[in-house]
């Protein structure tokens, strides 16, 4: 059996199936992505939920697995060479189960880098504006008498969502043919954009086309529905 005793985060959330990828998350955009890779790609998996909300994720013992205190985070016990692995940022995690396992990611070159590219994209530009958005829009931000934020992040979403419906006017999925990470790393942004924060008529979500067919295609996807709600939140 494999022994994962050199990593802290298991004393707080024990592996029962320690020969399987440990999963530390929470179903929000950027724990979704790592639970729907996994559904997608059927690599065996053990979920463990970390209820920000009551700060898991600053506890000692998450901090030992992702010093900045953030979900998702994974321990694979087969990791390269044998050797487990701990790993943090859900870009990193996406790029790193599609290199293990040899899905969602092309083996062209040239496909693979432009793939990565548009990850990189969500983790810079479209979950940072989109969080920004969510939180002056629904949460504590909406009740700051200057909306300036507010408008600034509202248009740099608008700006974002464009690049996102130009990129799908000629094609089913980001990178053309194939569903990919790069689909999987933006959908629960856009999701939670126009659901979750009900920000969808501030960002003119309806003007578009391409985006909402997008996102449609997405969510019809049976691992995308199961990936969605794991770990399941507390009752």
């Amino acid at each position: 059996m494999t022994d994962l005793s050199q990593f802290p985060i298991t004393r707080r959330w024990p592996a029962q199936h320690p020969d399987r990828l440990q999963l530390y998350s929470l179903p929000t955009p950027n724990g979704v992505k790592v639970s729907i890779t996994l559904e997608e790609i059927g690599l065996p998996y053990e979920p463990h939920l970390v209820d920000i909300t009551k700060n898991e994720s600053w506890l000692p013992e998450f901090l030992s697995l992702n010093p900045n205190g953030k979900i998702p985070a994974i321990i694979d016990p087969n990791g390269p060479g044998g050797r487990p692995l701990g790993l943090f940022e859900s870009g990193a995690i996406l790029q790193y189960l599609a290199e293990k396992t040899g899905k969602l990611l092309s083996a062209d070159p040239i496909e693979r880098m432009a793939t990565i590219q548009w990850v990189y994209f969500q983790m810079a530009s479209v979950g940072p504006m989109f969080g920004q958005v969510g939180f002056f829009h629904k949460f504590a931000g909406k009740d700051f008498e200057d909306k300036r934020p507010l408008e600034r992040y509202v248009a740099e979403s608008k700006r974002l969502l464009g690049v996102l419906e130009d990129r799908l006017k000629d094609r089913p999925w980001m990178m053309g043919a194939d569903y990919t990470i790069a689909d999987i790393a933006h959908l629960g942004w856009v999701r939670n954009l126009v659901g979750f924060y009900g920000a969808g008529d501030l960002v003119e979500y309806g003007k578009l086309k391409h985006v909402p067919a997008w996102l449609e295609k997405c969510l019809a996807r049976p691992a995308v529905q199961r990936g969605l709600n794991i770990p399941a939140r507390p009752a």
